[in-house]
Formats: C-alpha cells, structure tokens, sequence
C-alpha cells in the first residue's frame, strides 16, 4: 500500500534535511495502528512522556500563520506570546486555514513538508527531553527527532510558549 502523500511529503522532507532521530539514524515517518489525536494518545502508543510529543499548533497571527510546536506537557500562554513575538492578534486558526498552508488535517499537521515555510516557533520546555516525537502529515503518522533536529530542519526559533 502506497503512503498518504502527506506522509511521502514529510518523509521527503525529512530526508532532504538529514533529519536525525534520538539516536543519530534518520528519522522516518512510523504509522501507529490507530489515529493519535491528542499528545496524550500519541505519548501512550509510543510508551513515551506526554512531554515529548511535540504539538503542532497553527495559529493566525495577524492575519498571517505561525506554527507554535510546543510540548504536549502544557499549553500554549497566547497572550504572553503574541505579546513576547510582537503580534496584535494571535489565535487558533480554522481547520481550512491549517489545511490552506500546510496541506494536513489538524491533529495530523507535521513541522515541515508544507507547501510552503512557515514561520516557527519550538517551545524551549522539548529541549529537555532527549528524543521528541512529531506529527508525520496525518493523525496516526509520527516521527522521532531531537530538539536541535526540530529547531534546524524548520529553521525555527527557540521560544518559552507556555
């Protein structure tokens, strides 16, 4: 059976980058037996602290799409934020939205293989954790990765998101 082009997306992307997992190999796109629609059912299936899933969180930032990957251990502060990164107006973006700059379904929504970049920011607190999980392009697609990884292959800014 052929991948999800969502999953062939990020799996391409990841390989384009040189991700690398916890352990040094390159990381790669693992299908879970059930759909993980929350840190908590991702942590569970991959027998890991719910501090190591990596949310990825779309918001409209001014109009604009910011993706917040923050650890699944707590959430996101968005006033604190919006006024830490210098926006009017951040909030939780539409399930079409996240779809329109991603290509991926909400609770599925991988840091990379989008149409196109998008500004990020990777919450500090994933830095203590030696391995960090992340959505692969669909709700029951993850993959493992580090937190320089993460900070690298999105050119993404280290940032206190909670």
């Amino acid at each position: 059976m052929q991948p999800h082009p969502n999953v062939r997306a990020v799996q391409d992307a990841l390989a384009d980058a040189g991700a690398l997992d916890g352990a040094g190999r390159p990381s790669a796109v693992r299908l879970l037996p059930d759909t993980v629609h929350t840190a908590a059912a991702a942590a569970e299936a991959l027998g890991v602290q719910v501090g190591q899933i990596a949310n990825s969180l779309i918001f409209e930032a001014d109009d604009a799409p910011l993706l917040v990957l923050t650890s699944g251990a707590h959430r996101v502060d968005t006033a604190g934020l919006a006024a830490s990164i210098g926006v009017t107006r951040l909030r939780r973006a539409t399930p079409e939205f996240v779809r329109e700059h991603t290509g991926q379904p909400i609770g599925g929504v991988a840091p990379l293989g989008h149409p196109a970049p998008l500004r990020t920011l990777v919450d500090t607190a994933l830095e203590g954790y030696p391995e960090i999980w992340a959505a692969g392009g669909v709700p029951q697609a993850v993959f493992p990765t580090t937190y320089a990884e993460l900070l690298r292959v999105t050119a993404g800014t280290p940032t206190e998101v909670a």
